[in-house]
C-alpha cells in the first residue's frame, strides 16, 4: 500500500502540468470524492467545536486514529469546492496508513502542487491551517496512545 508521500506524490504528478484553470477544475473532481458526513458526525459537529477558524470557508474535520491507522473526516462547505478537493486530497494522503506516518503531512504540499498562487494568499493561509490541524489532532493522538 502506497505512503501518505507516496500518494501525495502521485497527486501533486497530476497537477503538474496543468494551468491555473485546469488545476482548479481538478480540484472540483477530487471534491466530489468527499463523502457527505454521516449522521453521527453530523450530531458531533454540533457538539464539537471542529472547525478550523481561520479558513475563511467552513470546515470541520476529524483527524482520527483508529487501530494505529488515520483517517480523516470532513465537511467542508459546498459553495467551496476548491477547499473542499484540497480537504479530499488530504483524507485520501492518510486514510489507514499508520497515524506516526499521517502525522508527518508536510507543510508544502499546496506549494508543491502549484496551488498557492492560483488559489490567492488568504485562501492559501487557510489551507495551510487545515493541513496543520491535522497533523498536530494526529501526532496527539499517536502521543497518547504511546503513553
Amino acid at each position: 500500500m502506497p505512503s501518505v508521500q507516496e500518494r501525495l506524490d502521485a497527486i501533486v504528478a497530476e497537477f503538474a502540468d496543468l494551468d491555473g484553470r485546469e488545476k482548479l477544475e481538478l480540484l472540483v473532481d477530487f471534491a466530489k470524492g468527499l463523502p457527505p458526513l454521516t449522521p453521527e458526525y453530523a450530531a458531533r459537529k454540533m457538539a464539537e467545536d471542529r472547525r478550523v477558524h481561520e479558513c475563511q470557508t467552513p470546515v470541520f474535520l476529524w483527524p482520527e486514529v483508529h487501530d494505529g491507522m488515520a483517517r480523516l473526516v470532513a465537511e467542508v462547505a459546498p459553495e467551496a469546492p476548491t477547499v473542499k478537493g484540497f480537504v479530499a486530497i488530504l483524507a485520501e494522503a492518510v486514510a489507514d496508513r499508520p497515524v506516526a506516518e499521517a502525522a508527518g503531512l508536510s507543510d508544502d504540499v499546496l506549494e508543491r502542487m502549484g496551488l498557492a498562487d492560483v488559489l490567492g494568499m488568504m485562501r492559501a493561509r487557510g489551507l495551510h491551517a487545515i493541513v496543520a490541524r491535522v497533523r498536530k489532532s494526529l501526532l496527539e493522538q499517536a502521543a497518547a496512545a504511546n503513553s
